[in-house]
């Protein structure tokens, strides 16, 4: 495998995590339930690092758990993964 290749391996197996974070950071203040809490993390890019983060390792769990990229339990961990970081990240049990 090419060193080209590669990168592209890469880019693709943690593609489905930011973008993931990306798109649960920039929704989560515009819920309504969520918007009139105040994040435990301040801004935005801290909390889409994190998110990024948590769920790059769950989809690096899922490669080493079914030795398979892209299977479809990874990414429901994933999503779920993501909206409970953000239930915690907003304090969403106290609106």
């Amino acid at each position: 495998m090419t060193p080209y290749l590669l990168l592209i391996h890469l880019l693709n197996l943690i593609a489905p995590a930011a973008a993931v974070a990306l798109i649960m950071t920039a929704v989560s203040a515009w819920l309504p339930g969520f918007s009139r809490t105040r994040p435990m993390l301040p801004g935005f890019i801290k909390p889409f690092l994190l998110g990024f983060a948590l769920n790059l390792v769950v989809l690096v769990g899922g490669l080493a758990i079914f030795r398979a990229d892209g299977k479809l339990l990874t990414y429901a961990a994933l999503v779920l993964v993501s909206a409970v970081y953000q239930f915690v990240l907003r304090r969403a049990w106290k609106v």
